[in-house]
């Protein structure tokens, strides 16, 4: 959902680690050390961009994972994906955010990420797509763009987004994914239910029954609830996104104190 944006569980960055796999979908200025209070739930962020966070405390002490979110963006071109990830080390690579509803088609997808993302020596994810259920969009793009990779594309997650009315929606359709590409991982990197008439108490029940149901897959790698910032931010610079979901999933309050939403994230 989102196109523009200033924009692992920990055993992907310290391997001896068990831990949770819970993330921020971070954009905007919050502190993201605000949900790394030691327990292990939150451990990754991403902001769209491969550069870390440009927030007061950094990525929070939280695993970053670098986005390479369109095929050559200004603030992170790709010239400099390689040497972006080599002198920052993270670990995971985000690719192209929902191309299936963005004009790159799957063979065009799939040429631009040999030539450039097959190359990094890291946990790959293959682009984000939409929970769109038209033909050539959301889970068949990906199906197209694997085949066009010709077995060419090396990757270790597929990236989902959703937005919808119902938990028993959402579910259904993580678990659908999982049918599709049952030898891959998971992770979701968007969700949240779209402007529901509960507004914020809609939302915290949602997630009071996606986490559990993520936590417990075995084949969902990490989670990232729609969004890690604060109403006031998401309305100043996504209003489109607050048109389509509200404020109520934001994580933060406009004090930068964790929301309703953002409780359940510990």
């Amino acid at each position: 959902m989102l196109t523009s944006a200033r924009l692992a569980v920990i055993a992907l960055f310290m391997p001896i680690v068990l831990a949770g796999k819970r993330g921020l979908c971070w954009t905007y200025c919050d502190d993201p050390g605000v949900f790394n209070n030691g327990d292990g739930e939150v451990v990754a962020i991403y902001d769209y961009e491969t550069y870390a966070p440009p927030s007061t405390n950094g990525n929070g002490g939280l695993g970053f994972i670098g986005m390479q979110r369109c095929t050559d963006c200004s603030s992170s071109p790709i010239a400099d994906l390689a040497s972006r990830q080599a002198a920052q080390g993270w670990a995971t690579v985000f690719t192209l955010n929902e191309p299936d509803i963005n004009g790159i088609t799957p063979s065009e997808a799939a040429s631009w990420y040999i030539e450039y993302v097959n190359p990094l020596a890291i946990k790959k994810a293959l682009p984000a797509v939409t929970s769109s259920v038209t033909s050539g969009e959301g889970l068949s793009w990906v199906s197209e763009m694997i085949s066009a990779c010709a077995g060419q594309c090396y990757f270790d997650y597929i990236n989902l987004h959703w937005y919808g009315s119902t938990f028993a929606e959402f579910q259904s359709y993580v678990e659908s994914a999982n049918s599709q590409f049952p030898d891959y991982q998971l992770v979701i990197t968007e969700f949240a239910l779209e402007n529901p008439a509960g507004g914020q108490a809609d939302q915290v029940t949602f997630f009071q029954q996606a986490f559990p149901f993520l936590d417990g897959a075995s084949y969902v790698q990490l989670y990232f609830p729609f969004i890690a910032t604060s109403p006031a931010l998401f309305t100043e610079y996504n209003p489109s996104g607050v048109d389509l979901i509200g404020t109520g999933s934001c994580l933060y309050n406009d004090d930068g104190s964790p929301s309703a939403v953002g409780d359940l994230m510990y």
